[in-house]
């Protein structure tokens, strides 16, 4: 796994698992909720104020907003990673979103290894004089 430096970055790769994480929670409870709508299922099945299960569309709904603040988030950084345009904007995403070596993105972009170890070394000094107004 690529050891990411850059502040932006890791903070890309937390967003990206927890909406993943919360994707996943939404999906799990929205499958609850179905069994316990069901009459054939859980539905038949009396449950109290106090039991989680009374608490799902609730909970569903604040996972909901949740995930909608953490991709309005996601949208930010992807858009401060637009601000570098071109080749640079590809190699940025192709090495530290997509994992990419620099030696696979030299080949997929058909330039020579040296000039994207060229580019990738211009960025990461711009991204540091930067980094703190990011």
């Amino acid at each position: 796994m690529v050891v990411i430096r850059y502040q932006w970055l890791q903070e890309y790769q937390k967003l990206e698992e927890e909406i993943e994480i919360l994707k996943w929670k939404i999906r799990k409870s929205e499958v609850e909720l179905e069994r316990w709508c069901d009459p054939r299922d859980l539905g038949k099945v009396k449950i109290t104020h106090e039991s989680n299960a009374s608490h799902l569309e609730e909970n569903i709904k604040r996972d909901k907003a949740f995930l909608g603040e953490k991709e309005l988030a996601m949208e930010s950084l992807m858009i401060m990673i637009d601000r570098f345009k071109g080749l640079d904007n590809q190699l940025l995403r192709m090495k530290y979103i997509d994992g990419m070596t620099l030696k696979d993105i030299s080949i997929e972009l058909n330039y020579s290894y040296s000039y994207i170890m060229t580019r990738h070394s211009i960025l990461v000094k711009a991204i540091k004089i930067n980094e703190g107004l990011l």
